[in-house]
């Protein structure tokens, strides 16, 4: 794990907690969550599955864009770490990706060939709710410090998620996630009409539109849905600044 100084570590936690704002974008934190825990973990990539109303997991975020086709993967294959993760509710850590394809026959070898050697997943949960997995992929090995850590991450994600769709009662608002899951597939189509515009990755891409969202203080869901309603209308994603 790479050391992350005392100081770094609260900031992570305090941005991973702070989910009662008036202008919260679900997209933009998942994807925070994933990148903050490669940061702790010091693996390659993160992805993040959220369960649906059906209790079906759906892809939400991943640091790039290996990781969101095999997660994409695991969730047409119904096989691989999060899968198990989420359903059996404990922590998938420090297995070998070479090692593993009696365990996930399709899952395995395509996370190899993408470049990975290792997996880790943690459930998202809060006591016994299971709402997702949090997928850590990389080379090397993770320490019991650094799988607390990482589980602590996804606990408070968690809470944050379930604390902001509450309603006086006490209820979570489901319908909240479902649009977000929405959002999620409007967002996809956006990053290949940007790619396509720009000559770049479905990576940078994503990059073009979180930035262009942050600088402007847009909600990502909904410029998505002006980029692929009308390609047309694109704005200048890139800062003045490059």
């Amino acid at each position: 794990m790479t050391a992350v100084p005392t100081v770094r570590l609260a900031e992570i936690f305090v941005e991973i907690a702070d989910t009662l704002v008036d202008d919260f974008d679900l997209i933009d934190f998942l994807q925070r969550v994933t990148t903050r825990s490669t940061e702790l973990a010091g693996t390659s990539a993160a992805g993040l599955l959220l369960a649906d109303q059906g209790g079906r997991l759906r892809f939400m975020a991943a640091s790039d864009e290996r990781v969101r086709l095999l997660e994409l993967f695991q969730m047409q294959e119904d096989e691989g770490p999060c899968r198990d993760c989420y359903h059996l509710g404990y922590q998938v850590t420090n297995t070998q990706l070479e090692a593993a394809a009696e365990r996930w026959p399709g899952f395995a070898p395509r996370a190899v060939r993408a470049g990975f050697r290792s997996v880790h997943a943690f459930p998202l949960r809060l006591r016994k709710e299971v709402i997702g997995a949090l997928g850590l992929f990389g080379s090397g090995h993770l320490n019991d410090s650094d799988v607390r850590l990482v589980q602590a991450l996804a606990d408070i994600a968690t809470i944050g998620l379930l604390q902001e769709r509450a309603i006086q009662r006490g209820e979570l608002v489901t319908e909240q996630l479902q649009g977000a899951l929405n959002s999620r597939i409007v967002i996809e189509q956006a990053k290949g009409a940007v790619a396509q515009v720009y000559g770049v990755t479905v990576d940078e891409a994503f990059e073009l539109l979180r930035g262009y969202c942050r600088r402007n203080h847009l909600h990502l869901g909904r410029l998505a849905a002006e980029v692929v309603a009308d390609v047309s209308a694109l704005p200048e994603l890139r800062s003045p600044q490059g």
